[in-house]
């Protein structure tokens, strides 16, 4: 067998068509946030810094309005990315990202976090990137920014809209894939059913990890309870400060073990 033939056997698949079917349970987990909302509320309360959240391929501002309206009401400046629907674009989304980012930042005065949910993620990573002045920290839900990131049931569809093929922008897929100048939190899911999960597993260090939540849905990560949980606690950690996720909270049976960081 040739290397060819070795690395194409190596290389990561979609999840499956039962997982991707499965993603209907995304309704379920939005619902038990309703019903648990007294509980979320309980989560650590926020300084008010401004929070900006971006949404994955194909959604709009509406898909992460049942989040922003939450980190408002635990005192967040949340904001919408107001560019509508996210037909795709890493590359060609760039200025406009930093223009945004900018403009989030010069009226508020301060740095900023950025909530990515699936692509969303990956645009996240990107500003971190490009931008770490002006941001606080990263937290992505479902993000395929690691290792093979062909592995999704989206991967075809995105480059047919956005005009832009994933191997076409290597060096941008390069920094996103590593270490990010500022603290860093992906929570992902064993059962996403659109990304397959190894793709959005960051390098734990001292101001990097992972959050696993079982059983989640891709489409539900942004309005499952467990997921809004972590998120409320990550971004209440004060500016320039970082602790790994404490998982003996309300939600600890929803969330997969901790990983050790690499010092």
């Amino acid at each position: 067998m040739d290397r060819s033939a070795d690395a194409a056997e190596r290389r990561l698949r979609p999840p499956s068509l039962f997982l991707m079917l499965a993603e209907a349970r995304g309704v379920f987990e939005f619902n038990t946030s309703l019903l648990l909302s007294p509980l979320l509320m309980q989560a650590p309360k926020g300084d008010g810094h401004p929070v900006l959240t971006l949404p994955g391929f194909l959604a709009g501002d509406l898909s992460m309005a049942p989040m922003r309206r939450y980190l408002k009401e635990l005192g967040y400046d949340a904001h919408a990315w107001n560019m509508g629907r996210n037909f795709g674009g890493v590359a060609s989304r760039r200025v406009a990202l930093r223009d945004l980012l900018r403009q989030i930042h010069l009226a508020s005065g301060r740095k900023v976090s950025i909530v990515g949910w699936s692509l969303g993620g990956v645009y996240a990573r990107d500003l971190a990137v490009q931008m770490p002045e002006l941001v606080r920290s990263v937290i992505t839900l479902g993000s395929p920014f690691a290792g093979d990131i062909r592995a999704t049931n989206a991967t075809r569809l995105y480059e047919f809209l956005s005009g832009e093929a994933v191997d076409d922008i290597p060096e941008i897929r390069a920094a996103i894939a590593g270490d990010m100048p500022v603290p860093t939190t992906s929570i992902y899911s064993r059962t996403d059913g659109i990304v397959n999960w190894r793709t959005s597993r960051v390098q734990p260090s001292p101001t990097a990890e992972n959050i696993e939540v079982h059983f989640a849905s891709h489409i539900g990560l942004g309005v499952n309870p467990a997921a809004l949980w972590a998120l409320a606690d990550r971004l209440a950690q004060p500016e320039g400060e970082f602790r790994h996720f404490n998982r003996s909270g309300p939600f600890a049976i929803a969330y997969g073990p901790a990983e050790q960081a690499l010092s």
